[in-house]
């Protein structure tokens, strides 16, 4: 007699393969719910969920390649979280909040500014896993990033919580103007520091924490303050980077340009 064959279970997928996409899906949860609080006119919790979102975003991969989680179906939901939170949700911010009044122009800007992060992530996503890349190389990225834009463009809104003066920080020139500066800073190639590998010395360690410490002081006390002043310091380190960049381009040219010529006398010639 045959034995009747049971069909072979499937097995599951680990729990902790699935919490990078969780904290995916939270911020896309978060930039969704900005744009709640934008047509309610709650402009200071619209801008803290986009903030949420920038920071569930910096976990989600960080988490995942500690979890050895990373699968191209997270790179793809990654990608459409970023473009709802940190494209749509502040575009329509600041068309609620400013842009409106300048009619067809201020949508015209609005759509400038998401077009240019799905151009960007679009980009991003092509440059993945892109051969013969020098190992400094992935300390940059090409542009700035999306939660980098969304700080970036909301920083007139910002403002407006702590300068209260009628009809300067929510005037569409000026939103216009950030509206067009971080859509162009997008799809440059202007590199920009990553931060996926930067490590602290250990003599560094211990003040490091305590840096951390006050920063989260900062952020308990005068927490649109403290942003606008990391925003404010991240868009002073773009020159630096782009000049960091250049220097160590011009090195590995220079060691390729010698590794050849060293490659050409070693062969005799016929």
């Amino acid at each position: 007699m045959f034995k009747s064959r049971r069909p072979r279970r499937i097995s599951g997928l680990s729990f902790n393969k699935l919490i990078p996409n969780i904290l995916t899906l939270l911020a896309l949860c978060a930039g969704l719910t900005a744009i709640r609080f934008g047509l309610h006119q709650k402009w200071e919790h619209a801008v803290l969920a986009i903030l949420l979102a920038g920071v569930l975003d910096g976990l989600d991969g960080r988490v995942a390649r500690l979890l050895q989680g990373t699968s191209k179906f997270g790179a793809e939901l990654d990608s459409l979280s970023d473009f709802v939170s940190f494209g749509v949700a502040p575009a329509m911010l600041l068309y609620f909040w400013s842009m409106q009044r300048a009619a067809g122009i201020g949508w015209a800007l609005v759509l400038l500014y998401a077009v240019c992060m799905a151009l960007r992530l679009a980009r991003f996503n092509t440059m993945l896993g892109q051969p013969d890349l020098p190992s400094w190389a992935y300390n940059f990225f090409t542009g700035v990033p999306a939660p980098a834009a969304a700080v970036l463009v909301l920083l007139p809104m910002m403002l407006g919580f702590q300068i209260e003066i009628d009809g300067v920080f929510d005037h569409p020139l000026i939103n216009g103007v950030a509206l067009i500066g971080v859509s162009f800073l997008m799809v440059s190639k202007i590199p920009t520091y990553s931060g996926k590998r930067f490590r602290v010395p250990h003599n560094y360690v211990l003040p490091m924490m305590l840096v951390m410490a006050l920063l989260a002081a900062f952020l308990v006390t005068a927490p649109w303050s403290t942003v606008t002043g990391l925003a404010l310091l991240y868009a002073a380190t773009i020159p630096i980077s782009a000049a960091s960049f250049s220097r160590l381009k011009r090195q590995t040219d220079r060691m390729r340009s010698l590794e050849a010529l060293q490659s050409d006398d070693s062969h005799p010639k016929a």
